[in-house]
């Protein structure tokens, strides 16, 4: 049977041959190459933790809204009724709603993120 590398482990594969040649690189292409491994670094995160951090926020956005939806949809209704003060801090749940969809998106973009007041 013949395996393919995942999509994963092809960024990741790309992310280190980057690093292993940025040392011989003049300093303006080393930092390009770091980025460049950042980047990838985003991508091998966004396409292990997105589709699952996609979920929960869709189901929490349907919770506060009472209604199923698209993630896009149900998305693009929460900023509206946040942006028209129908939903404010005191609605019940929104807030933990932001900081668990806060705390996915961290992951996958900053996953060395500390927040004050955390181990």
């Amino acid at each position: 049977m013949i395996t393919h590398p995942t999509t994963e482990e092809l960024a990741q594969a790309v992310a280190l041959w980057i690093d292993q040649i940025r040392p011989s690189l003049d300093p303006r292409n080393a930092f390009l190459a770091r980025v460049a491994v950042n980047v990838l670094g985003v991508v091998g995160r966004e396409l292990a933790q997105g589709p699952a951090a996609e979920a929960r926020a869709a189901r929490l956005m349907a919770d506060l809204l009472g209604h199923e939806g698209s993630h896009a949809a149900l998305n693009a209704e929460l900023c509206s009724a946040i942006r028209t003060g129908d939903m404010t801090v005191e609605t019940a749940g929104l807030l933990a709603a932001l900081q668990t969809m806060a705390r996915d998106q961290l992951a996958i973009d900053q996953p060395n993120y500390k927040a004050e007041g955390s181990l």
